[in-house]
């Protein structure tokens, strides 16, 4: 293809900060990604690059035109030059001397061939240069326009060079796959499925989040079942059809409430892979005992529900409700109804607080949370109409029937 037809995709802003790059490493060459997408007409995102210079000196040349650039990642021969915010990473081209599947020690080298196969899948082992030159050396083109998402060479090696790229591939499936899938990955990542164990959490965790959010959700999911990959990585049991369900209902796409659908230990699957303060929580939230949604609860019902929990939190119970089991359409639509309902519904808010009680002649301490407590449970019961005037109303009933006992 023409510079134009390619390069030309992108932003302006890019296409700029590119032309002063090429200015400065002219052997320089998009790589990875960005060309993987560009070829498939899609947005891009990060833009990353490559340079047979080494990385002292690709630092410096720029340095001395005044880019700012950031040693990001030297041992790895990745620098960082920031033009108008955006970063730029540039990575020497390299070479794999030693892989324990998780680290690697490289070396630089001149071949954009050896540099090419140490990468994972054909499709993001293609590179362009400044004049908009493709270059293939594994055939990615034709895999991606397949809809082929293939191991550069040799896939067990691949996976033994970084076991991570099992959940990789499951990832790229999902977004550029079609057809069946590649029956040499399939056969290694099924041989290759207990090198997952090497791998830290939270690396597990970003690329499972990444294929829950991705398109052919259930798909994806009956592959890494069919593979062992699923066993491996929750061990504590995966709700398989749920997650199914949950994702052929419509669920939006939030990772966590997949997560939770998938699960069938939520709580210790957030302890395993270490989840954030806020994805545990929400986690925990998602599936905690207590009363549920239903299509047939009365509109004081549902008040009483919002007030109680934030409607996200109850919007991901309906859902995880819906997916437990196969669901009519009719059945799916009272589940659409009663979504819209709780949507309509505005946060009921207590509209006193504990100094109206002593601004009534309560005392200081426990007893002001008693009586809030049982002014609250009215409110609830009433379905959380009452105003402020009605609640202190009612302050005075409870504060009244206890000097009466006193």
């Amino acid at each position: 293809m023409a510079h134009d037809a390619l390069i030309g995709r992108l932003e302006p802003g890019q296409q700029a900060a590119l032309a002063l790059l090429w200015s400065l490493l002219p052997d320089m060459r998009l790589v990875g990604g960005v060309v993987r997408d560009l070829l498939a007409g899609r947005s891009v995102a990060d833009i990353d690059l490559a340079t047979p210079e080494p990385p002292e000196q690709v630092m410096q040349r720029l340095r001395a035109h005044g880019v700012h650039v950031v040693a990001t990642g030297l041992q790895h021969g990745t620098v960082t030059a920031v033009l108008d915010g955006a970063p730029y990473e540039i990575t020497t081209l390299r070479c794999d001397e030693e892989t324990d599947g998780r680290h690697a020690i490289v070396r630089w080298t001149q071949d954009w061939r050896e540099d090419a196969l140490r990468r994972d899948f054909s499709m993001n082992a293609m590179s362009i240069d400044q004049a908009g030159t493709v270059y293939d050396y594994f055939a990615g083109q034709a895999d991606l326009a397949a809809g082929r998402v293939r191991f550069v060479g040799d896939p067990a090696r691949r996976i033994e060079e970084d076991a991570l790229r099992i959940l990789r591939f499951f990832r790229f499936y999902g977004r550029y796959g079609r057809g069946r899938a590649d029956r040499r990955a399939l056969d290694a990542i099924t041989r290759g499925v207990a090198r997952l164990a090497g791998l830290s959490v939270e690396r597990i965790w970003m690329e499972l989040q990444r294929i829950l959010v991705g398109p052919n959700v259930a798909a994806i999911m009956r592959l890494m079942a069919q593979t062992g990959v699923l066993a491996h990585i929750l061990p504590e049991g995966a709700a398989l059809e749920r997650c199914v369900r949950l994702v052929e209902y419509g669920a939006p796409d939030n990772a966590v409430l997949r997560l939770a659908g998938l699960s069938e230990n939520p709580p210790a699957v957030a302890h395993r892979l270490k989840l954030s303060r806020a994805e545990a929580g929400q986690l925990a939230a998602f599936g905690k005992p207590g009363p549920v949604p239903d299509t047939g609860m009365s509109e004081d019902t549902l008040r009483r529900l919002v007030a109680n929990e934030p409607h996200d939190v109850l919007d991901a119970r309906i859902w995880l409700h819906q997916a437990a089991q196969p669901r009519t359409a009719a059945e799916n639509a009272a589940f659409t109804q009663l979504r819209d309902r709780l949507r309509r519904i505005e946060t009921p808010v207590f509209p006193i607080a504990g100094r109206d009680v002593v601004a009534l002649g309560g005392h200081a301490g426990p007893e002001i949370g008693r009586i809030m407590g049982l002014v609250r449970q009215w409110w609830l019961d009433g379905g959380c109409h009452a105003g402020a005037d009605a609640c202190r109303a009612r302050i005075k009933h409870y504060l009244g029937a206890k000097a009466a006992q006193s």
